[in-house]
C-alpha cells in the first residue's frame, strides 16, 4: 500500500470552480483561495435557500482501527460511493488544527484513497479560518484586560478572569502563564494561560452561528470572568461583540 502522500501527488485535480458546477454554484458563488480551495458567498447560500433539503448521515463515535479508518475515512469513503452511485454527495468533516498535524496524532484529511486533498493545504493554513478565530479570542483578551487596567468599572476581579488566551501550538510551557509583568504601564499582573485555537468558545460559536446577527448575539453572552462579589460578567457587558465579529466575517462562511 503506496502512503497517502506518495497517492495523494499521483493524483490530477479538478479546480474548485469545477466542482463548484458541478454542485449548481457558478464562479460568482464562490470566493476562491487559489485554484483548488475556496468558500461560499452569503449571495449563494440565499439562492439555495429555496432548494429541496438535502439527507444528512452523521457519521460519529467510531474506534479507529490500528490502520487508522475512523470517522474521517469512513465519512470520505462514504461520500465518494454515494457520488459513484450517481448520487450528489458533499462530506463535511472538521477543519485539522495544528498541533495534533505536528504532533503524534498527524493530520485529519483522511487517508490511503480515503482522503481530501490538497492534504497539505487543508493540513496547514487552508483559508485561514483558525488565524481568524485565534485572532478573534485574543482580541476579546486584550479588551478584558484592558478594561481592568484602566479603571474596572465592571469591577472584574482579575483572579476571576475565565476568558484564556489560545494558540494553534501544542505549547505546555503556555498553558499557565503570569501575564502583566513589567510596571505600571504594562497592566495588571494576574494568573492566565493559553489554550488550544480549537478550544476557544469563540470556535464553538462559529460552528453554531447561522448568521452574523447571532454570531454577535452568542459573542455578547459569553462569561468572561466575575466580579469581587461574585456575579458573573458577560462580554456584552464590555460591548466589543460588533468588533470581534468583524474578525470571523469571512470565517463565517462554508
Amino acid at each position: 500500500m503506496p502512503a497517502d502522500i506518495d497517492i495523494a501527488k499521483t493524483i490530477s485535480l479538478k479546480s474548485i470552480t469545477e466542482i463548484g458546477r458541478n454542485l449548481g454554484l457558478d464562479e460568482n458563488d464562490l470566493e476562491l483561495y487559489g485554484k483548488f480551495k475556496a468558500k461560499i458567498t452569503y449571495e449563494a447560500l440565499e439562492k439555495v435557500k429555496s432548494r429541496p433539503e438535502g439527507k444528512l448521515i452523521l457519521v460519529s463515535a467510531i474506534t479507529p482501527t490500528p490502520a487508522g479508518e475512523g470517522k474521517t475515512t469512513v465519512s470520505i469513503g462514504l461520500s465518494q460511493a454515494l457520488n459513484r452511485l450517481g448520487k450528489k454527495s458533499i462530506v463535511a468533516i472538521r477543519e485539522p488544527s495544528l498541533g495534533p498535524v505536528f504532533g503524534i496524532k498527524g493530520g485529519a484529511a483522511g487517508g490511503g484513497y480515503s482522503q481530501v486533498l490538497p492534504m497539505e493545504d487543508i493540513n496547514l493554513h487552508f483559508t485561514g479560518d483558525f488565524h481568524a478565530v485565534t485572532s478573534a479570542n485574543n482580541t476579546l483578551a486584550a479588551f478584558i484586560d484592558n478594561h481592568i487596567h484602566n479603571g474596572n468599572e465592571l469591577g472584574i476581579d482579575p483572579r476571576r478572569v475565565t476568558w484564556k488566551r489560545v494558540l494553534d501550538v501544542n505549547d505546555r510551557s503556555l498553558r499557565n502563564v503570569i501575564i502583566g509583568l513589567g510596571g505600571r504601564t504594562q497592566g495588571i499582573p494576574r494568573e492566565g494561560g493559553f489554550d488550544i485555537t480549537p478550544a476557544s468558545e469563540i470556535m464553538a460559536i462559529l460552528c453554531l452561528s447561522k448568521d452574523m446577527t447571532e454570531l454577535k448575539e452568542r459573542i455578547g453572552n459569553i462569561t468572561i470572568g466575575f466580579t469581587y462579589d461574585g456575579k458573573p460578567v458577560l462580554e456584552k457587558e464590555l460591548g466589543f461583540e460588533g468588533s470581534i465579529a468583524a474578525l470571523l466575517k469571512d470565517a463565517l462562511k462554508p
